[in-house]
């Protein structure tokens, strides 16, 4: 099994090897890969990644940013990363003249300490290098302040020294979301140096997932065996993938080596194979009703064999609907889609994205329920109206009575219902929708969403048509491009990587989360107004197919 090194620092910041001297280090030692991460620049990366081109060896562009948490620095790794993409270069050139900042302020203060210091003559001893701490050290040590580089952090620089200077507040959350537009993978660097403890760790980290981590640094120069598990079962907590590398700085660290760090230092190839399969997995999230589905609420033998060729090939396929979790496994099992030799998976969004379902773990990953008493205020509105409501428990529609909506909803959903107008007599817990229906005049509707929105109630709740005759109530959080957001998030996919389908404005949220929104030709005239395409044949006519083979 070959080993790589995903945590590497050239002179372009403050390691001591030019980036071709690393490769040809990496190549004699017989790593597999490297990822050059640079603090906070990427100016190593053509050079690098050209010298390597004829080399048995793969380059990683990479990024090691510093962020402020709670005032302390916690860094974050940005592997894969299209250093080139205008969004990433705006970013960097922000991110850098912070730390420019920093370090002239960390000047002035080693000045009012007797240390005759600029900013100057530190750019001048290190000419085309990004300035760290450690370059201050070096020029302290040099020029007789301290005797060690220890003792200039323990004197000058460390982060509880009266010198010490925060950067603008630049948060970790900031760069993992430049990370993820950059089509890269955020990790969080060496978990353990930041000195938490581990019920603050673990906040860090659940905080930091929540913003779109991918990954944390489990394997380290550093780290002892029992602290590499313990990182490996951190990681595994949040849905991380692992990853690992030496921090290899060259003469800066002495001792510390490239691939094997302090000599006991093993990175797997299939750690690096693990987060590339990551980059290449897409994800198709699709509408039901009158996008997946045709009028029959059935599927053409040519769509389901495009379906299992996407699963096949390890993308995710994901059923988004404002109908229940129920309904939506009962069409799952008329589709005939759930083969067990597919490397994809499929999951569930439903009630409108309030609940996130795993198919293969028969498990619910996330869900979101309007409380009873906002889901009861709504009820009497639509009663007060004469309009139809209704919601869900588990298993059953609890519906405001046996009228002709209910008879309309229940030719398409075969779900069992109640008849109830006090929901906490039925509810065993608070409902993830409820749903208002009018066959006859839309306006109505209307009428009802604007009383709804301009009540107490809406902080609660977002509500979106999902047909001219159907209004949805639901969580704030929830909503289908919160869940696709989500989903992402939670089965490491990057959000580039997603196209979303559909035709209805409740799907409007979905589209717009997507790297790629896509409108039925059969779709309301607004949600073709914000799709990136629509496509040319309907839902009765194979529409699914060709957002298959365009997009997969």
């Amino acid at each position: 099994m070959g080993f790589v090194d995903l945590h590497v620092h050239s002179c372009c910041s403050d390691g001591t090897m030019t980036p071709c001297e690393l490769v040809n280090v990496a190549v004699e030692k017989g790593l597999s890969a490297i990822a050059l991460t640079d603090h906070d620049t990427v100016d190593g990366l053509d050079e690098i990644m050209d010298y390597a081109k004829d080399k048995p060896i793969e380059i990683v562009p990479g990024i090691e940013y510093s962020t402020e948490y709670n005032g302390r620095d916690v860094h974050i790794l940005g592997l894969f990363i299209d250093y080139k993409a205008p969004v990433f270069q705006e970013y960097l050139t922000r991110f850098q003249q912070s730390r420019t900042n920093r370090n002239r302020k960390l000047c002035a203060n080693l000045q009012g300490a007797g240390i005759r210091i600029t900013y100057e003559a530190l750019v001048d001893l290190f000419p085309e290098a990004v300035i760290t701490r450690a370059h201050f050290a070096s020029f302290l040590l040099e020029k007789g302040y301290v005797k060690s580089r220890n003792e200039a952090f323990d004197r000058y620089l460390g982060d509880h020294t009266p010198y010490f200077v925060h950067r603008e507040k630049i948060t970790p959350e900031e760069v993992i979301e430049v990370t993820l537009k950059a089509g890269g993978i955020p990790v969080l660097a060496h978990p353990l140096l930041y000195h938490l403890g581990d019920d603050q760790l673990e906040l860090l980290v659940h905080r930091l997932k929540d913003a779109g981590l991918m990954a944390m640094e489990c394997i380290y120069s550093t780290f002892s065996p029992a602290e590499e598990r313990q990182m490996k079962a951190l990681a595994k907590k949040y849905c991380l993938l692992p990853c690992g590398g030496s921090d290899f700085h060259g003469g800066t660290k002495p001792g510390l080596e490239l691939g094997t760090g302090y000599g006991k230092l093993f990175v797997p190839e299939e750690i690096l194979a693990g987060l590339k399969r990551t980059l290449q997995t897409k994800i198709l999230f699709t509408d039901l009703d009158d996008t997946l589905l045709d009028k029959d609420k059935k599927i053409s033998d040519r769509t389901r064999q495009k379906i299992l060729e996407l699963l096949s090939k390890g993308h995710h396929f994901v059923l988004a609907s404002g109908r229940s979790l129920k309904s939506i496994l009962d069409v799952l099992q008329t589709l005939d889609i759930q083969k067990s030799n597919t490397e994809g998976k499929i999951y569930i969004s439903a009630y409108n994205g309030a609940v996130l379902y795993d198919c293969a773990e028969h498990a619910v990953i996330e869900q979101y329920s309007v409380p009873i008493v906002t889901a009861q205020a709504i009820y009497d509105m639509a009663l007060k109206r004469g309009i139809h409501i209704q919601t869900y428990t588990d298993t059953h529609i609890v519906s405001c009575a046996e009228d002709r909506e209910l008879i309309y909803y229940r030719k398409a959903i075969k779900q069992p219902y109640i008849i109830e107008t006090d929901l906490e007599k039925e509810l065993a817990h608070a409902p993830f929708k409820l749903l208002a229906i009018d066959i006859d005049n839309r306006e109505r509707l209307e009428e009802l969403r604007r009383e709804v929105e301009l009540s107490e109630v809406a902080k609660d709740v977002t509500c979106a048509f999902s047909s001219a005759r159907y209004l949805e109530f639901y969580h704030k959080k929830a909503g289908k491009g919160n869940a696709l957001r989500r989903l992402c998030n939670a089965i490491h996919v990057p959000i580039q990587n997603s196209v979303a389908a559909g035709d209805e404005e409740n799907d409007i949220s979905m589209l717009e989360a997507a790297a790629v929104g896509v409108c039925m030709a059969n779709g309301r005239l607004e949600v073709k107004e914000c799709a990136n395409y629509v496509t040319m044949c309907d839902n009765n006519h194979d529409g699914m197919v060709e957002i298959i083979d365009k997009f997969f």
